[in-house]
């Protein structure tokens, strides 16, 4: 694609298909070594450097690792200096004493006040921490403003970005990606980026995964084709900025930001190959799995992501989706059940209305219901689904999602004294009716 001018962000984007594939791409021809990974000289006085996800001796079907060939090496930079974290949070969440109760918070304003992605991060919720490896951190980012000369890398997990309104522009080590609502894109741990605006103000959700890397789930007795297919991710190609000057690197390193000084853009990267990038997949190629007889099927046949525990079938994370689809169960209460889960499940909502919750729970918003908690339909759900006619129906303008974990969410003490925060959210189960007569 060539280096990329500062400003010049409605350049056309291209992009590589699959997941976990072995990527090459290069941005001038012959810029990408053949043969070797670290020849004596590089072609165009290139620097290889290589980016590690994983352990070097991770099995070959996790391994992750990319070959970078850039114009200046990731090590000339100045020391790091401790910054301000602002509202972000990270592991071990200690702050606030965790409780059973319900919780939902409306959307959190974007404010007037200048603030970029990284300044804009507010963390909701978390568990476990990044020193072990296990656990994860929602967070909502908001921003009205782009990075131009501020980047971001994150050692501590990779990240999720789930755009709710506005347009980004994710310009990582590996190329540049164009995420709207309704695309996720996953930067991994370790990876350069910067977030560039599309639209004039931005809100979102953040998944900080600490564990073993996103991939997708077996498919099992569903086949070899489903859910979310390997060829609808998008992978970049290769393209870099050409920037001299005072520059600022953010790292966030065990749960603290840093800053460094550097002397040109990190975003450097001439050309590449490997299996370790950021990407993009698009929710709405998803293939739904539902019941074609009777009953609502587990959540799980919507994941479309998972972060492994190491304990099979219970994941650090599962990504799950809602999206709009058939429902046709006969003799069968279609929303979701009443339910307690030894799984804790947060969720979002893209667009659209949840099909479990008539009203309250708003795009942008948040829903929390930990570990053994009870919840299920609202009484007006409850009410128009024993009632409704159960003809073939489809829930159309919709996309919401969950991230459920085997850890219990712990919210932080913002999210706990926010404004945005619904007091009253319990009473929606409040009103259901004794129909018990003791007959039939």
């Amino acid at each position: 694609m060539g280096s990329i001018k500062e400003g010049n962000i409605q350049t056309a984007l291209a992009y590589q298909s699959g997941f976990g594939n072995e990527f090459a791409s290069e941005g001038l021809p012959g810029a990408l070594p053949q043969g070797r990974n670290s020849p004596q000289r590089n072609p165009y006085g290139l620097y290889a450097e290589v980016l590690s996800g994983t352990a070097f001796t991770a099995p070959r079907a996790e391994n992750q690792r990319t070959w970078l060939y850039k114009i200046q090496p990731s090590a000339m930079q100045s020391a790091f200096r401790r910054i301000d974290n602002r509202l972000l949070r990270s592991g071990p969440f200690t702050e606030a004493e965790p409780s059973p109760n319900r919780m939902r918070w409306d959307p959190l304003p974007v404010d007037d006040a200048p603030a970029d992605f990284i300044d804009g991060l507010t963390t909701m919720a978390g568990s476990g921490e990044p020193a072990a490896q296990a656990g994860l951190a929602i967070h909502i980012y908001r921003a009205n403003r782009s990075m131009s000369d501020r980047y971001f890398v994150n050692a501590d997990g990779e990240m999720m970005l789930v755009p709710q309104s506005g347009e980004l522009l994710v310009f990582a080590e590996t190329g540049r990606l164009k995420v709207s609502p309704g695309e996720i894109c996953v930067v991994p741990r370790g990876m350069k980026f910067k977030v560039e605006l599309l639209s004039p103000a931005v809100r979102g959700y953040l998944c900080e995964n600490y564990g073993a890397q996103f991939r997708l789930p077996e498919l099992g007795p569903i086949g070899s084709n489903g859910l979310a297919n390997p060829r609808d991710f998008l992978a970049p190609v290769a393209a870099w900025e050409e920037k001299a000057g005072r520059c600022e690197l953010v790292t966030k390193y065990m749960g603290a930001l840093w800053s460094a000084e550097l002397s040109a853009s990190p975003l450097d990267t001439v050309a590449w190959h490997g299996t370790c990038t950021a990407y993009k997949y698009d929710l709405s190629r998803f293939m739904a799995i539902n019941t074609v007889s009777f009953d609502h099927c587990d959540p799980s046949i919507f994941t479309v992501m998972t972060s492994p525990s190491g304990q099979p079938g219970v994941a650090n994370i599962d990504f799950v989706i809602f999206p709009p689809r058939w429902m046709v169960a006969e003799d069968t209460f279609r929303p979701p059940w009443f339910h307690r889960n030894y799984m804790s499940e947060l969720m979002g909502l893209v667009r659209g209305v949840y099909d479990a919750k008539a009203e309250g729970f708003l795009p942008g918003g948040i829903s929390l219901h930990n570990c053994m908690s009870a919840h299920g339909p609202d009484v007006t759900t409850f009410d128009n689904a024993v009632k409704a006619e159960l003809k073939p129906h489809r829930i159309d303008n919709t996309l919401a999602f969950m991230f459920e974990s085997r850890h219990v969410y712990r919210p932080t003490r913002y999210a706990l004294e926010c404004a945005q925060l619904q007091p009253g959210y319990d009473a929606v189960w409040d009103g259901f009716k004794r129909h018990f007569n003791g007959t039939p």
